[in-house]
């Protein structure tokens, strides 16, 4: 199992540590609930620095990155990020991921750890016919996400960038903490604003130490993988493998607003199809009406009983004080107010539809 480079620290820090993505990552530090609540109240550091950076280079670099990417690459410029995801010839998604453009001719590409081989080998496959420069660098690098309300402002004082002119989904590179050439990026995946910060693996412990130092008097705490779930989920966001995957229409997994054929990505014919005539599944919010947590994998039943579908997350949501999940479910039972059932320990448990994000900041 691959540590990242500040395992030693969550270890002393006290973190209960797991599995994921082929790394032993700190899945809580304290109770998931507090750190939930810091995150979307104040602000919580995690790491996350099992997922891979690739490097795509040269004047190819484009027309790989358009072939390979649903979104429309080309209305990007430097110091700006988009949301991507890598559609297969199959029809399913091979990963998702951001974008960042650099310069003129390199962008950056964050992909999910447990996808680092897979997606390696995908691009590598696709740009046989391009050419275009390209490296991996996801043993090299280290990525902590700062993310809360109070994140920009806790750590202003590490860097002469005035953070607040980064606009949403925007980047710069930096000296950061007395590092250099650190790429700061307004990205996230917690609804709740703030940080990314990318920096050499060498760099990160100090990083890490001027960051707490920085945000201490704003009650920053490190956070675990479980609180990043519980956020990412309360905002409706997909996770890969649990929602998409290889075999999943990213337009019923509702990806349908990063998906741009005209561009003539992989399969975007079919996929463009899809998009204009609509699926017959759709991925759905849902709340339970009664007590009871949806889990990953409970079915979801109609009023007869038949199986219409599955739950691909669910939790009790710390913000709403409400059991939430997600599932995909036959397009009639998409509309905000449908009923359904979901099939939790041999009990019928009934469930509404409601609309996403579930939470709003």
């Amino acid at each position: 199992m691959k540590k990242t480079t500040l395992n030693t620290v969550h270890h002393n820090l006290g973190a209960k540590m797991v599995s994921f993505g082929g790394f032993e990552m700190p899945v809580s530090y304290s109770s998931i609930k507090e750190e939930h609540h810091c995150v979307r109240e104040k602000v919580g550091v995690f790491d996350v620095s099992h997922m891979g950076e690739f490097f795509v280079e040269g004047p190819k670099a484009l027309a790989l990155l358009q072939r390979i990417c649903s979104n429309d690459i080309s209305k990007l410029i430097p110091g700006k990020a988009q949301y991507n995801y890598f559609p297969n010839y199959s029809g399913g998604i091979v990963d998702d991921l951001i974008v960042y453009q650099l310069t003129n001719e390199k962008y950056m590409l964050v992909v999910n750890a447990s996808n680092i081989e897979k997606d390696w080998t995908w691009i590598n496959e696709v740009n046989q016919d391009f050419g275009a420069s390209i490296s991996n660098a996801s043993d090299a690098y280290s990525l902590l996400a700062i993310q809360g309300p109070k994140a920009i402002e806790a750590v202003q004082s590490l860097t002469a960038f005035d953070l607040n002119k980064l606009a949403f989904y925007a980047h710069t590179t930096t000296t950061f903490a007395g590092i250099e050439n650190v790429i700061v990026a307004t990205t996230g995946y917690t609804g709740s604003g703030g940080l990314e910060i990318y920096c050499k693996n060498t760099e990160v412990e100090v990083i890490w130490e001027a960051v707490f130092q920085s945000g201490e008097s704003f009650g920053i705490q490190p956070i675990g993988l479980a609180a990043r779930d519980t956020l990412r989920l309360e905002m409706g966001y997909c996770l890969y493998g649990n929602e998409i995957n290889d075999t999943s229409s990213p337009i019923a997994a509702g990806l349908g607003w990063v998906t741009r054929p005209a561009t003539n990505f992989i399969n975007a014919e079919a996929i463009g199809k899809q998009k204009n005539e609509g699926v017959d599944q759709a991925l759905v919010g849902f709340e339970l009406t009664e007590r009871g947590i949806p889990r990953t994998g409970h079915e979801i039943v109609d009023e007869s009983g038949n199986i219409i579908g599955q739950v691909t997350s669910g939790t009790q949501s710390p913000s709403l004080n409400k059991a939430i999940g997600l599932g995909y479910v036959p397009k009639k039972f998409a509309p905000i107010g449908s009923v359904f059932g979901l099939q939790i320990r041999n009990k019928l448990i009934p469930a509404k539809v409601v609309p996403l994000p579930f939470y709003t900041p």
